[in-house]
């Protein structure tokens, strides 16, 4: 058997998240789907790097599946882009050794967010969270500054997590650029737990605004709690852009 790692991007506007639901469209399912008539019908499956929710999107996910077929790797990005819906699309194709796993060997993930800050425009809906108010900058780094270094983001994880034990993740990278009237958050860490990455962008947001000061990072990490009070921004404005291995592993 070889085992086959794929980059993929997709528009999660259309989709249930990426794993597998019972009568729900996702992406996985459309991978597998794929998949499945390419081998002539026999079942293949599909492991992601991470689990995108519904409406998340994904500039770089990576995912790995096993086949006994021989093909050159141009082959398959071709083969198979020809068989995915055109929200869903392979950007590259690499032979791994038996052992890689696209989850359990990834060493870092780097996600995006977007707000637009202008004039609602109806077709950025579903790629970025539209908000009405004034941000102060100088507030939103100095709050930014302190989700970056190795901490307990219990608070900052759903309480839906089914995620068991340590809840320490080391954030390298926690900043944000503003061009015209988007704003884009900058997310990169060894791992992220369940709506980490929204609960964070909501509470920064909120932070921009002034409802809390810069303090209430540094109150929300002590208190490792995920029934505080706080705010999940949506899933629109949320892409998983790029999925990071070692170099045994890339």
């Amino acid at each position: 058997m070889t085992r086959i790692k794929c980059t993929i991007s997709y528009d999660g506007t259309g989709y249930a998240g990426f794993q597998s639901q019972p009568n729900q469209r996702t992406v996985q399912g459309v991978l597998e789907q794929a998949l499945k008539k390419f081998h002539k019908g026999t079942a293949v499956k599909v492991h992601g790097a991470g689990r995108t929710d519904a409406g998340v999107h994904a500039k770089g996910q990576v995912f790995h599946f096993e086949t006994d077929y021989e093909l050159p790797e141009k082959n398959w990005e071709k083969a198979l882009n020809t068989l995915l819906p055109e929200d869903v699309y392979i950007h590259e194709v690499k032979r791994k050794p038996e052992d890689f796993h696209a989850r359990y060997h990834a060493v870092e993930k780097e996600y995006h967010y977007f707000v637009s800050t202008g004039t609602y425009d109806v077709f950025k809906r579903n790629y970025a969270f539209h908000v009405r108010y004034a941000l102060d900058m100088e507030a939103l780094q100095a709050a930014c500054d302190k989700l970056i270094g190795t901490h307990d983001f219990t608070t900052f994880s759903s309480a839906k997590a089914t995620v068991k034990g340590t809840k320490v993740r080391s954030l390298y990278e926690a900043s944000f650029t503003q061009q015209d009237d988007t704003l884009e958050f900058v997310f990169r860490g060894s791992g992220f737990l369940y709506n980490m990455v929204r609960i964070m962008v909501g509470v920064l947001l909120d932070v921009a605004r002034g409802k809390y000061t810069p303090d209430i990072i540094d109150e929300m990490l002590d208190k490792k709690d995920h029934q505080m009070h706080r705010k999940t921004a949506p899933p629109q404005g949320l892409y998983l852009w790029k999925v990071g291995y070692d170099k045994d592993a890339k």
